[in-house]
């Protein structure tokens, strides 16, 4: 494949993501915008407060922060907006406005946060608040009101994170899906640049393993505030188990990011330095990228994927062959397919000791038997 080629192929799938993330973010976008359109509605027309700035910004805020810490972060905002409130307009009321006044007011606002134990997201708000207030005067009269909108905002944020809360729900499950999906085009990318002897694959797929930790960390977020949302609201109790069982899939799918990096790291170097690795162990590659894409494909489609474990139960036995023309980057590959097979079958619902089982000891014609590396 030539530069050009996979330059164009590289920006295809990089659109191709961004469409997937945002659509993957619509209902979070969609729920700020509901949030905020309620928040000034509730202070405006409900309460007749005059242009009540803080409503939908505080709603926005606080609909953006990881549902574990919200209610804290809500409560730690709306402090935030009064400190910041309350010391721009004692500082405008007794110096009026100016640049001096403005440094002055962020300093003694966010000083006063911190004497009072915040953290730095209280501290930023009550800063952020006090340059509102001192560049927007409020009519006389409207300071407390716009204490008020802030906390109206937190709160029509909790009530729509309470009782919609249906991405939460499935989010985690579709994001474990995206990180399994993503071992997968790894792994077929990782055998594409050994046979073909591609040292730039080689490195731009290394490159793609060492990045997909982040995705796991975005499955970890989402699987907190998913368990956080279905304590916490009376209406999706139910929904605990099959939540906490995405949870369950936190370590074996660590385990496998991890295992595959190695991987494919002795891949590149084997690419690099062009040592052979022998055909067998490609098609051990090939067959679990296959497989992986059928757990992704399952976990899409809420079905633990159980059926998997009969591919990877054959991937298990076909590892345990050694091949005695394989050398050092072909033997760390196969060992990393033995453990990866481990975790993948703990994807599938099996205890750890259960899918340690599954991978039977290895034995070449050269070779004596030795554990399975697991």
């Amino acid at each position: 494949m030539t530069t050009v080629a996979r330059a164009a192929q590289r920006s295809r799938t990089e659109a191709r993501d961004r469409v997937r993330r945002m659509v993957s973010r619509m209902f979070f976008i969609v729920q700020c915008g509901l949030g905020a359109a309620v928040a000034w509605w509730v202070a405006s027309d409900v309460l007749h407060h005059t242009r009540p700035f803080f409503a939908p910004v505080t709603a926005i805020i606080s609909l953006g922060m990881s549902f574990g810490q919200r209610l804290r972060r809500v409560t730690e905002v709306m402090i935030g907006v009064a400190v910041g409130v309350f010391t721009g307009d004692l500082f405008v009321h007794f110096f009026g406005s100016g640049v001096w006044q403005l440094g002055v007011v962020v300093v003694v606002a966010m000083s006063i946060a911190a004497l009072l134990g915040a953290g730095m997201l209280l501290i930023s708000q009550a800063g952020a608040q006090s340059v509102i207030v001192t560049t927007l005067v409020a009519a006389p009269g409207q300071a407390f009101t716009r204490w008020l909108d802030a906390v109206i905002g937190g709160l029509v944020a909790l009530l729509f994170t309470l009782v919609a809360p249906a991405a939460p729900l499935r989010r985690p499950r579709q994001q474990a899906a995206v990180v399994v999906r993503e071992l997968g085009a790894i792994l077929a990318d990782t055998v594409r640049a050994l046979a073909d002897h591609d040292a730039d694959l080689a490195s731009a797929t290394l490159a793609r393993a060492r990045a997909s930790e982040h995705m796991l960390d975005e499955l970890r977020a989402l699987s907190a505030e998913g368990i956080a949302v279905v304590r916490l609201s009376p209406l999706r109790r139910r929904h605990l188990p099959g939540v906490q069982a995405i949870a369950d899939l936190l370590e074996p799918l660590d385990r496998a990011i991890r295992n595959l990096r190695v991987l494919v790291r002795r891949a590149a170097i084997a690419t690099w330095r062009e040592e052979p690795v022998p055909t067998a162990y490609l098609q051990l590659l090939t067959a679990l990228a296959q497989t992986t894409e059928d757990i992704a494909r399952e976990l899409q489609e809420r079905r633990l994927p159980v059926n998997a474990r009969t591919g990877l139960h054959r991937i298990a036995e076909l590892s345990a062959v050694i091949d005695p023309s394989a050398g050092l980057s072909g033997e760390v590959m196969r060992a990393q397919i033995r453990s990866m097979v481990v975790d993948l079958l703990m994807l599938t619902g099996l205890p750890q000791d259960e899918a340690r089982d599954q991978v039977p000891e290895s034995f070449g014609p050269t070779t004596p038997t030795t554990p399975a590396d697991r």
